[in-house]
């Protein structure tokens, strides 16, 4: 999580994402939202496309996404396609919202739970330290 927390610093919104296999980082990335102008350019988008280009493979089975909010819809569903295994996120949706962050107020997890797939979901990993980004 802290290497989201440097790699969030480096964006457009102070989102960053980190993915995670055999606890190695094979990848990582933060929002270019305005940058790229585009609105899908989410850190966790951002990640997921790196790293599958990269693997020349849209299955991230076995993999982790470390990300300091909670991935927004579009980010869960993101995550779901592709098969993570885990989402590890450090300012809920809710968190997110009590400081005047935009957000679709739907959880990952009730993402999740409307899809095919299982992914586990952690909470909360240095949530005061996410919540910072947007002092």
């Amino acid at each position: 999580m802290r290497l989201a927390l440097a790699e969030a610093k480096k964006g457009d919104a102070p989102y960053g994402a980190v993915i995670v296999k055999d606890n190695e980082v094979v990848a990582v990335a933060h929002n270019t939202v305005s940058r790229d102008s585009d609105p899908s350019a989410h850190a966790e988008i951002n990640v997921i496309r790196s790293l599958t280009a990269k693997l020349k493979n849209p299955s991230l089975e076995g993999y982790s996404i470390y990300t300091t909010g909670e991935p927004c819809p579009m980010c869960a569903t993101a995550c779901v396609w592709t098969g993570v295994s885990e989402i590890v996120y450090g300012a809920s949706i809710q968190d997110l919202i009590s400081v005047n962050q935009s957000q679709i107020n739907i959880s990952c997890e009730e993402i999740i739970a409307q899809s095919f797939r299982e992914i586990q979901v952690i909470k909360g990993v240095l949530k005061n330290e996410c919540l910072e980004l947007f002092k």
